[in-house]
């Protein structure tokens, strides 16, 4: 009986990207990042629940300070978009408020997209990665997204950027692209 050929798994095929302008997209999944990120933008709602921590864990503070922190806690608008120190740097866009329904507004996700390329310009990231605003946690229009990002990168001079990630699920890159393209 004959051997049976050995089989190999051949990475690739899991990014798909164009040249928009002087700044190069790629859309790829989470787990395939394509290059070194300066800042990276996580979809996020008014009381950051989001972005919270997911596991649970002993608090390093007295119960009735954290409580009366949970209390006096205050919303931040939809729309706008919180800095976070790290490396990367977090770009916090708050498009979500889950207090209602749908909790995205595409007016919120504009916005959000406008203050994350002003950002952007101003403090001179080369790349940035960003999600498909309104559609991780809520169903905003896929399309209308790339329409509203394309408007964006038109209007707001791209400063030192030179390469944008799209974290997209997996298995979706080409299609994005071709999305992007449309």
């Amino acid at each position: 009986m004959p051997a049976k050929p050995e089989l190999k798994v051949i990475q690739g095929g899991v990014q798909s990207e164009i040249l928009w302008g002087t700044v190069r997209i790629v859309a790829a999944p989470q787990y395939a990042q394509p290059f070194s990120i300066d800042a990276i933008v996580a979809e996020e709602d008014t009381f950051l629940v989001l972005s919270a921590e997911k596991t649970v864990r002993m608090p390093s503070e007295h119960i009735i300070r954290i409580m009366t922190e949970i209390i006096e806690a205050l919303p931040v608008a939809p729309g706008s978009v919180l800095v976070k120190n790290g490396c990367p740097m977090r770009l916090l866009a708050i498009v979500h408020d889950l207090d209602r329904e749908p909790s995205w507004r595409e007016d919120w996700i504009l916005q959000a997209l406008e203050l994350i390329f002003r950002e952007t310009a101003t403090r001179n990231f080369h790349s940035v990665a960003i999600p498909l605003l309104g559609a991780v946690y809520g169903a905003f229009d896929i399309q209308h997204f790339l329409n509203l990002l394309k408007n964006v990168l038109k209007r707001i001079p791209p400063g030192d950027l030179k390469y944008l990630w799209l974290i997209v699920p997996h298995g979706a890159s080409r299609r994005i692209i071709q999305m992007f393209k449309s």
